[in-house]
């Protein structure tokens, strides 16, 4: 009796980190494509708004979901409370939230080189760099996509499997 509530924690316990594996592959493409609309959102609020960053950062993370909803949320109140540079506040914040997003070290590079262009420019400049970061992360979502539909069920079945193969070790 004990080795079967055993052998069906052990299941349970795999299946679960497979099942956990399996999520983080299909977050990353959704939370690039939410990055992708606050950025457009950030072209409109910039190029015909004409909203401030603070403001524009603000009602972004009304918008959005977490964790971006608070990377924008930091970023305005660091516009707004604190003497630092767009830039710094920008790279800042990325780093505050980071840990909690699906998203990988390229994806943090765009957002980072983006971050430092940004309110350096004129509106149409800035416009470009907006673009130029937007196809960066097409990029990346194509890649996300990818690996979702090659990886995704095969972290469900590992995970299964591997408990199985722990369980028949042990017995």
């Amino acid at each position: 009796m004990v080795k079967v509530i055993g052998a069906i924690l052990i299941i349970l316990a795999t299946s679960w980190i497979g099942f956990e594996a399996s999520r983080h592959l299909s977050e990353r493409p959704r939370q690039l494509r939410q990055l992708k609309s606050a950025l457009q959102s950030l072209d409109a609020e910039i190029m015909y708004g004409h909203t401030p960053l603070h403001e524009a950062a603000r009602r972004l993370s009304a918008q959005l979901s977490n964790p971006l909803a608070s990377f924008f949320s930091s970023f305005s109140n660091r516009l707004t409370e604190t003497e630092t540079t767009v830039r710094d506040a920008w790279e800042d914040s990325l780093k505050e939230i980071w840990s909690k997003t699906a998203l990988k070290q390229g994806e943090f590079e765009i957002m980072k080189q983006f971050g430092e262009t940004l309110g350096r420019h004129d509106r149409i400049s800035q416009q470009k760099q907006i673009m130029l970061a937007l196809a960066h992360l097409e990029r990346e979502v194509n890649d996300a996509h990818e690996k979702q539909a090659k990886y995704e069920r095969m972290a469900k079945s590992f995970g299964f499997l591997s408990g199985l193969l722990i369980i028949i070790l042990l017995v």
